[in-house]
């Protein structure tokens, strides 16, 4: 179990040699080494560790139910082997995080039972209805914009293994950010009710989008530490406004119009100043009161316990052949 493992792989000597340890472990942390899975590590680095990648695990395999409700639906048979590709991809984004998380000592098992029992959280953008096909676009365009913004850092993460699966779920998330800005042009250019569609699907996925890099770094709990041991690059805040730097003016190229009052663009900073999300409505939703969050977590457990003829399955065969070699 998680807790023996942290037991096992933490137990050292107290004072002078751990003191050592974590001098060593800072060192290399600055020096911009990567921490692999056998080495020494504080407990509080491997727990964060486990927290961020689970959560990001989670968020992948419960993000495919907003997309795959559009799957039977979709336009086109191009337009639907897309789709499925990209909810193809969001599967195995989650599979590389709970490998590598994994490597940190806990079992697959356990980060499943979190999710299931409600003990570990997901991204909350994800509890979001998908009413309409233009929601397809939004979803690729601000999303898995939003995702991009916050995870490409993190191919430089001080933990080796986190990195190294984002390497590949970048790029893919880079093709999924692509397919959902070609959604919203193609909308944006056709005819009026389409381009009403697109600018609709604005209106309702813009703000949860800026609430997916969390709260502001006063509120936030773990950033700064997160940053000091080089786990995140950037703070909540500056990934939310270098995104939506980078996203107005693609909303201006779709001639669409960003649902904010307050944007405008400051010329002496060279930045856009923008209004503030509703964080009541993001507290709420991450308690588990949005819009379809009992809907999100029933499917996935009603997925899971459908599935358990698979698993035992696959540990049967495991045993079998075990039991030959052996």
């Amino acid at each position: 179990m998680y807790s023996q493992a942290l037991d096992q792989r933490d137990e050292s000597p107290r004072g002078v040699d751990d003191a050592a340890r974590l001098a060593r472990f800072d060192e290399r942390v600055a020096a911009e080494d990567k921490i692999e899975p056998n080495d020494w590590m504080p407990a509080a680095y491997r727990k964060t560790l486990i927290r961020q990648i689970s959560q990001h695990a989670h968020s992948e395999i419960i993000g495919m139910q907003p997309e795959g409700n559009w799957l039977t639906r979709a336009p086109s048979l191009r337009r639907k082997a897309v789709l499925l590709a990209k909810v193809q991809d969001e599967a195995g984004h989650g599979l590389y995080l709970y490998a590598a998380a994994e490597t940190l000592g806990i079992t697959r098992e356990e980060l499943v039972d979190q999710l299931l029992t409600g003990k570990a959280k997901y991204s909350s953008i994800f509890n979001y209805p998908t009413l309409t096909w233009a929601d397809m676009g939004a979803i690729g365009w601000l999303v898995d914009g939003a995702a991009i913004m916050n995870q490409v850092p993190i191919c430089r993460c001080s933990y080796g293994p986190y990195a190294r699966a984002m390497v590949r779920i970048c790029k893919e998330e880079s093709f999924h950010q692509r397919q959902g800005f070609e959604i919203m042009l193609t909308l944006s250019r056709g005819t009026d009710e389409q381009k009403a569609m697109a600018q609709d699907a604005l209106d309702r996925w813009w703000w949860p989008s800026l609430m997916m890099f969390g709260p502001h770094d006063a509120s936030s709990v773990h950033g700064e530490q997160s940053m000091t041991w080089k786990i995140k690059r950037f703070s909540n805040d500056e990934l939310r406004q270098k995104f939506v730097d980078a996203t107005v003016p693609q909303a201006d190229f779709l001639g669409l119009r960003v649902p904010d009052d307050e944007l405008r663009y400051d010329a002496g900073s060279g930045h856009y100043v923008f209004g503030e999300p509703d964080w009541d409505e993001f507290a709420a939703v991450l308690r588990g009161e949005g819009p379809c969050n009992e809907q999100r977590m029933a499917h996935r457990r009603r997925a899971h316990d459908d599935g358990a003829w698979v698993r035992e399955a696959a540990e049967a065969h495991a045993a079998k052949h075990k039991a030959a070699v052996a």
